[in-house]
């Protein structure tokens, strides 16, 4: 019997497994092999390149806010980073799982000055000169996503960030194969797939930002290696 055919034309309306209710020990796990993943595949790469770029142009002193920060992959990979040593940072992960800040603590060698927090990033109060996010846009509906991009605009003094996935059938099909061939997390394996099918193409992202107020002269669209799409705007 021949597998339905699936369609990449449109986001899809799909639930991901580390959406739903889970224990602690599941879900670190998961975030342990998204790690993996993410060093498999230079998820990181695009946002550190950019953070890099943005702190040439940055004076005084800096704070970056990592929202659905997860189990703390970015903000660890910032602190190791030459140019944060050289520059000094100030830190902070926010995520709505409470899960998440509990798991980042556990992977963040003693010494760390991250912050991390629970909570809804449309009640933080604290300073934000950039802002970053790194899958996360795919979990939210196109009102949120609107919503969340004029809510950084507003509040990111520097700039902002987002690295999300590009929807397409080789993305998809590419990381079911790659995730079974290295025996990731079944939460991996099922939700990786589906993050793809929920994830955008240009034109998703012309269309939000539009629709949230944003100068679209100075927004950038940029497809990056292995399936990625990144959105971004820089203030200074």
């Amino acid at each position: 019997m021949r597998s339905e055919r699936k369609d990449f034309t449109q986001r899809a309306h799909l639930t991901e497994w580390m959406d739903e209710p889970c224990s602690y020990p599941t879900f670190r796990e998961c975030l342990r092999d998204l790690e993996e993943v993410n060093r498999v595949l230079g998820g990181y790469t695009p946002s550190l390149g950019w953070i890099e770029e943005s702190l040439q142009h940055c004076d005084g002193p800096v704070h970056l806010l990592d929202v659905g920060s997860g189990g703390g992959g970015l903000l660890r990979a910032v602190e190791a980073s030459e140019v944060a040593r050289q520059r000094g940072i100030h830190l902070t992960g926010i995520d709505l799982n409470p899960h998440a800040a509990q798991a980042a603590k556990e992977f963040t060698p003693k010494g760390s000055t991250i912050a991390w927090m629970t909570g809804d990033v449309f009640t933080y109060e604290g300073p934000a000169t950039l802002i970053v996010s790194s899958l996360l846009t795919h979990h939210l509906t196109e009102e949120q996503i609107v919503r969340f991009l004029a809510w950084m605009e507003a509040t990111a003094t520097g700039g902002w960030f987002i690295n999300d996935l590009r929807r397409s059938a080789k993305a998809y099909y590419s990381f079911k194969v790659l995730a079974w061939a290295l025996r990731w997390h079944r939460f991996v394996r099922h939700d990786g797939p589906v993050s793809v099918r929920r994830a955008f193409v240009r034109e998703d992202w012309h269309r939000m930002c539009s629709a949230a107020g944003l100068p679209m002269s100075e927004i950038r669209i940029e497809e990056k290696p292995f399936a990625r799409l990144c959105v971004s705007r820089r203030k200074l």
